[in-house]
């Protein structure tokens, strides 16, 4: 296969990044635009943000749109991808990146004693009911595609809790459950569902807060010696996507340096 076909493995497919307005979402949204991929930049708040993502995505040689909706309410994301329809037709690469704000800061985390159900609740609204509405709604969009998939970002806390932050990784394991159960439902319709569970991201605004000796703990227990980049996660997810993942099903890929061997 020669590079030129590589570097431009999803010309003309559609691609719905959500939280992509910055960080890993923002790192993914451009990877894709990068090989040829139409990108809906997905936002909640920071319009701004997200629309010089999709700037960068055309100046990287695809093309770029950013479209807002609160994904916690099933109306806004049924409008978001009534828009994606309108603009675009159809969709190949749903990924699911957005989850309800959350700072990884060890020493203000809630012990699991002192939450209550609400701030759980919180977390499953963010990401376990953000996905199943979204995911629900785009199902139309997607089905007939050729090589259609959906990749939804979970965290290596579900299978390695370093650091216990419950009411997070209780949602985020109820996530990669739903997904399993979505692969096994929807694979039949040729559609792929897979996850991504990244360690600690440096350079995204939820890790800011993590101390520099929680730092130095990880990178002690990391094989590779370091923390993983916005732009590991976005290689995993493309991974997945991809056309040589097409048999790829189901599955739950930590990118983390080996900190978790599962």
């Amino acid at each position: 296969m020669s590079e030129a076909r590589v570097n431009r493995r999803f010309q003309d497919r559609t691609v719905l990044v959500t939280g992509a307005s910055r960080g890993i979402g923002a790192a993914i949204a451009t990877a894709f635009a990068a090989q040829g991929a139409r990108v809906v930049v997905h936002y909640h708040q920071q319009r701004q943000l997200a629309e010089e993502v999709a700037s960068r995505c055309r100046e990287a040689g695809g093309d770029g749109w950013a479209l807002g909706a609160d994904l916690t309410d099933a109306q806004q994301a049924q409008a978001l991808v009534a828009q994606v329809r309108t603009e675009l037709g159809g969709l190949d690469t749903l990924v699911h990146n957005a989850f309800a704000p959350y700072r990884f800061d060890p020493d203000r985390r809630q012990r699991f004693w002192e939450l209550g159900w609400g701030d759980v609740q919180r977390q499953i609204d963010g990401s376990v009911k953000a996905c199943f509405d979204l995911s629900q709604a785009a199902l139309p969009l997607m089905r007939g595609r050729s090589q259609a998939s959906m990749v939804i970002m979970a965290t290596d806390l579900v299978t390695r809790p370093t650091i216990a932050y419950a009411d997070y990784a209780t949602a985020k394991s109820a996530l990669v459950g739903m997904a399993r159960q979505m692969a096994a439902d929807l694979g039949p319709l040729g559609i792929r569902v897979n996850c991504v569970a990244p360690g600690l991201v440096q350079g995204t605004r939820a890790s800011a807060h993590t101390p520099e000796s929680v730092r130095d703990q990880i990178l002690r227990q990391t094989p590779m010696g370091r923390l993983a980049t916005p732009g590991d996660v976005a290689g995993a997810v493309m991974l997945l996507a991809s056309p040589e993942a097409a048999f790829i099903n189901g599955q739950l890929l930590h990118v983390d340096g080996g900190l978790v061997m599962a």
